[in-house]
């Protein structure tokens, strides 16, 4: 029997090993290697299967572990003890939790435990936050105590804050420490530590008082202080501060790691360069779902379910676009006598649009990203003013003298070329207002969707342009 065969008693389901199918990887990795692996477990070849899987980095063996057919997994399951599984468990993308889940359930309840137990904490939180609760309180009563604690700690913590995608395992040392000592503790944690490139020094009520890096425990004698060593200054973030500041933080100092704090101080934890590549590129995702109208990131299996989700948006736009419609047939006698005016309506319409989903993409990245350079709310306005007449002014002297000479109509090519400097002005306009206005009042920006800025700035560009040539009708009829 294999090292936990007895403990997890795993049944390992036989299969037909004539055949050996190679399945395709989402990652390049060595087909031999992989047709080896797959060789192994259908050959039951513990020893076989072990020697080829480690010769592969982690990603790899998430990747070909991922690709596993069921009965094939149960082996691995069988093969590998849990702190090894829970290493390819670790580098598995957020969007495979759903895999995880399943494979979580076909598990053992012993193994799945220990398995949780043997990762990140907070890779582990990540997964379990998506179990149903009686299997988390099963998981829970399983694991060791202090691997217990640990994860109960971080699942209190609200989501999307700093403290929902923190870690505990890091180094700490002391003031009072010398180098020799500190490397002593340093050689003891290493193993379960997320990072060992910064040690964080505390004081005797464990808050954060400086750091340094292991480059300077390294090149340092032995019986020098880290009092002596490490710098004062430190860069933290408080446990309760939205996840996207301690992305921010470690973005511009181009840090490995951040200190997480309490507000007493007491260093609590640790937040990861892979953690915040996590968080940055959700809120991208956020934020591109909120400009597209629609969850980008959906993982609906039927067309239904996809359609339901993109739904209510669809409807809310409907009734803007009918409010357009509505606003032209006010105008059809002017349309009757000038039958002309109809065929640029979707090119100043059109335009409009296109210009305030800039604004819109600009507005929502600089609220993002603040700077307190352009941080003033009526130099942005101004800006966008600016931006608004200079563009729109240039498109409305191309698009009026191509009018002008195409319908031999200057006086026509001069109402098209004015409504489309005024129609792109608001539009810019209203791209950068109301994704400023939704946030003063506390609401997510992004959700200023690109299809809603497009519908109201037809709305806004038909008024404009009916208004405009309603002044020079005499002179066009």
């Amino acid at each position: 029997m294999s090292r936990d065969e007895e403990k997890y008693d795993v049944n390992i389901q036989e299969v037909d090993n004539d055949e050996v199918e190679i399945y395709e990887l989402s990652h390049p990795t060595d087909e031999e290697i992989y047709a080896s692996i797959i060789e192994a477990l259908h050959n039951n070849d513990q020893e076989a299967f072990e020697e080829e899987f480690f010769k592969n980095h982690t990603y790899d063996q998430a990747q070909i572990y991922l690709t596993l057919e069921p009965a094939d997994r149960v082996k691995v399951h069988h093969y590998l003890d849990p702190k090894e599984l829970a290493e390819v468990y670790d580098i598995i993308d957020e969007d495979d939790h759903d895999q995880i889940l399943t494979f979580l359930y076909d598990m053992e309840d012993h193994y799945a435990a220990d398995v949780l137990s043997y990762m990140y904490t907070d890779n582990a939180v990540d997964i379990l936050n998506e179990l149903k609760p009686e299997k988390i309180r099963t998981y829970m009563h399983l694991m060791p105590k202090a691997a217990a604690d640990d994860i109960k700690v971080l699942m209190h913590y609200a989501d999307e804050t700093v403290g929902s995608i923190m870690t505990t395992e890091f180094v700490s040392i002391t003031t009072n420490q010398t180098v020799k000592s500190a490397m002593t503790m340093l050689r003891a944690k290493a193993a379960n530590a997320e990072t060992i490139y910064y040690l964080y020094v505390v004081d005797e009520d464990n808050r954060l008082v400086g750091v340094l890096s292991l480059r300077d425990l390294i090149v340092n004698d032995g019986n020098v202080m880290i009092n002596e060593l490490m710098s004062d200054r430190v860069v933290s973030v408080d446990v309760n501060e939205d996840q996207i500041n301690v992305a921010r933080t470690i973005q511009d100092y181009d840090f490995l790691a951040v200190p997480v704090v309490e507000e007493t101080g007491e260093l609590i934890g640790i937040v990861t360069v892979d953690d915040v590549i996590d968080v940055l590129d959700d809120e991208a995702m956020q934020d591109y779902s909120g400009l597209a109208g629609v969850d980008v990131d959906e993982q609906y299996t039927s067309p239904w379910a996809s359609a339901k989700s993109r739904l209510p948006w669809l409807i809310i736009l409907l009734f803007l676009g009918m409010g357009t419609s509505s606003l032209i047939s006010n105008y059809e006698g002017m349309i009757s006598e000038v039958a002309t005016l109809s065929l640029f309506i979707t090119l100043i319409t059109g335009t409009s649009g296109n210009a305030g989903t800039q604004s819109l993409a600009v507005a929502v990245r600089k609220l993002a990203t603040p700077d307190d350079e352009n941080s003033n709310l009526g130099s942005m306005i101004l800006r966008e003013i600016l931006t608004g007449l200079i563009s729109g002014g240039v498109t409305g002297f191309v698009v009026m003298v191509v009018v002008g000479i195409w319908q031999q109509n200057f006086i026509l090519g001069d109402v098209i070329g004015i409504s489309m400097l005024a129609a792109i002005t608001v539009a810019n306009l209203a791209g950068s207002l109301i994704p400023i206005l939704m946030d003063k009042l506390g609401l997510d920006p992004a959700v200023t969707s690109g299809p809603f800025i497009s519908t109201l700035s037809d709305l806004t560009s038909v008024l404009i342009y009916f208004t405009i040539a309603s002044q020079f009708l005499h002179l066009l009829a």
